[in-house]
């Protein structure tokens, strides 16, 4: 607000410039309208204007209930300490005298406005605060349930997480509970397992063996999270991956059979880092592809994810058969991946539970494109 053209033209153009909207009056009533009408973040005042003031203007923007937190920057000619005193006691929250240096206008203006900004924060916090605490009161007689909804949420959430790729368990957790109910559906199984495990638990201190362990699930746990396959279990040094389920992937024995592939590659230079600290242990893994009922099993207290069907007990099998670096395939398996998959025939072998001989292969490697 300023009774002076000149002057309004130099404030509009230096703020304009440097990103401001900027609203102008002539004199004190024009502006107090405006005020109230368009509610500013910040009011630059001159004092010495006709119709009505700067000091009654400022007076009745600090009286009203919607403007009294609004900065004011007095901007006016007088430079009186006396002057100034009266404006700063009649609520100006800073006092420039003309001519100014626009570069300090500027900075002030942008000082003030960040102190509102943090001002209107703390209001925007404080009801919303008061709007938590209403709400908070409103549903005091069903929050026991509510915390028990999402503890159980939470833990369930923390399950699939143990189990399932991350992307994959969070749309499980949005699905709910459904997407883990019984269902019958064609998969494919991975398994693997180090060979001499069992000597080195008997030879090594158990420290060593954890560390082995250790440094074992870290490397094939990030291969089966690249792939994303759905982890069924760690049981030792025997793990078991799922592959079109809980989600359907349409390439699930392609997924399968290059996991196998690259946890046996990745085996191989981890081996040497073992067979240096005086460890010698091998890896070897399978792949089958068959129908199996999948879902939840166990108790409240504990609940896991699995597969149950021939198509598992043929993959534990083969990983059991497979020699050391070997990623043996069932028949069905070799027939999906062809012809990107170069593989051997091992077979027929005779296992543990199958009245017949199982044709089996050696996959050797993956045929990119």
């Amino acid at each position: 607000m300023d009774d002076a053209p000149e002057n309004l033209d130099i404030l509009r153009t230096r703020l304009t410039a440097k990103g401001y909207d900027v609203i102008t009056a002539q004199d004190g009533e024009a502006g107090l309208a405006r005020a109230r009408a368009e509610a500013p973040d910040l009011v630059l005042l001159d004092i010495m204007m006709p119709k009505l003031d700067g000091i009654a203007v400022l007076k009745a923007l600090k009286a009203d209930a919607a403007l009294r937190f609004v900065p004011v920057v007095l901007v006016t000619a007088k430079a009186d300490t006396r002057d100034v005193i009266v404006g700063l006691e009649a609520g100006a929250d800073d006092y420039l005298t003309k001519p100014f240096d626009q570069a300090a206008l500027v900075a002030r203006v942008r000082s003030l406005l960040r102190i509102k900004a943090l001002n209107d924060l703390a209001a925007a916090q404080a009801e919303k605060l008061a709007a938590q605490a209403e709400a908070l009161a409103a549903a005091n007689r069903s929050l026991e349930a509510r915390v028990a909804a999402q503890v159980a949420e939470i833990e369930r959430i923390g399950r699939l997480r143990r189990f399932l790729p991350p992307q994959l368990a969070e749309i499980v957790s949005r699905e709910g509970g459904g997407a883990l109910a019984s269902h019958r559906r064609e998969i494919t199984v991975v398994c693997c397992d180090l060979r001499g495990f069992t000597a080195l638990t008997e030879a090594s201190e158990p420290e060593d063996v954890m560390t082995v362990l250790g440094e074992y699930h870290q490397c094939v746990g990030e291969l089966i999270f690249r792939h994303e396959g759905t982890l069924e279990r760690f049981a030792g040094d025997g793990v078991m991956v799922i592959f079109n389920d809980p989600l359907p992937c349409p390439d699930h024995s392609s997924r399968g059979v290059r996991l196998a592939l690259e946890m046996r590659d990745a085996m191989v230079t981890l081996g040497e880092t073992w067979r240096r600290r005086g460890h010698t242990v091998g890896f070897g893994a399978s792949v089958a592809v068959g129908y199996a009922t999948l879902g939840e099993i166990g108790f409240d207290q504990r609940r896991e994810y699995t597969a149950i069907g021939s198509v598992v007990s043929l993959a534990h099998r083969l990983c059991a058969a497979a020699k050391p670096g070997q990623v043996l395939i069932s028949q069905r398996v070799l027939a999906a991946v062809e012809p990107h998959c170069e593989a051997t025939p091992v077979g027929p072998l005779e296992l543990k539970g199958f009245a017949k001989p199982v044709p089996a292969f050696d996959a050797l490697r993956w045929r990119e494109g």
